[in-house]
């Protein structure tokens, strides 16, 4: 073992003796840079800028062109405001004079409201029997038009039990009269069929249905002519 090597040593073993216990386990690793995610959009703010020369847009939106780096910094400094790097693939790389921490902020809202409205559909399902009695039906296609409302397909499933399977047709009808009851707000995605000895349909939402039958729910406007009788009537 060399003499460097063993003096390295020993400065090492001294250094960790005045450390707590949780610093001696973090001192006595050895030093690995972690992977940087090359797809993240971390900027380049002020002094991490290490072009000699960048392209400047100042706070105001303004080109003010190739300036010194440092000539950059220090005009972002004197505003109070910080310098970021917009577009480092760029020759030389755009920097633009901006408030970088109220900026972060409107983008985490506009992500976050942008998630807000981003709804994700579900298949909801709804289970029935063959020989289903008609006020449980209704409780059923109830919750499906809530389901259907919310933006969500509904899947309805029928399980065919013992002598049931001779009574396919029976299923056909209820699933049908599903169909028809449900037409204002919704659409046929997968017809009903059989697969062993389950009945699947699924239903979509239609938003051009439920669109008109708002309009249609809405009251009409008076004509011109009776709201001004009723005016006069009324005076």
């Amino acid at each position: 073992m060399c003499r460097y090597e063993v003096s390295n040593r020993h400065r090492r073993r001294s250094l960790v003796y005045w450390l707590s216990l949780e610093e001696q386990a973090i001192a006595s690793r050895s030093f690995r840079p972690r992977n940087q995610d090359s797809s993240s959009k971390r900027l380049r703010v002020n002094d991490y800028i290490r072009t000699p020369t960048v392209f400047l847009v100042d706070e105001n939106n303004e080109k003010i062109g190739v300036v010194n780096t440092d000539v950059a910094k220090n005009r972002a400094r004197d505003a109070g405001l910080d310098l970021v790097e917009v577009a480092p693939q760029a020759q030389p790389p755009v920097c633009r004079i901006m408030d970088y921490g109220k900026w972060k902020y409107q983008q985490s809202k506009k992500e976050q409201k942008a998630k807000s409205h981003s709804k994700t559909s579900e298949l909801k399902e709804v289970r029935l029997r063959p020989k289903i009695d008609p006020h449980d039906l209704e409780i059923k296609t109830n919750k499906a038009t809530q389901f259907l409302q919310a933006g969500n397909k509904v899947q309805f499933t029928m399980l065919f039990r013992g002598r049931e399977m001779a009574h396919q047709d029976l299923g056909m009808r209820t699933m049908q009269g599903i169909i028809e009851l449900l037409a204002p707000i919704s659409k046929v995605e997968t017809p009903a069929r059989m697969a062993g000895r389950r009945m699947t349909m699924i239903l979509a939402p239609d938003k051009v249905a439920s669109n008109e039958k708002r309009k249609s729910d809405k009251p009409a406007a008076p004509a011109p002519e009776a709201q001004k009788q009723a005016e006069a009537e009324t005076a």
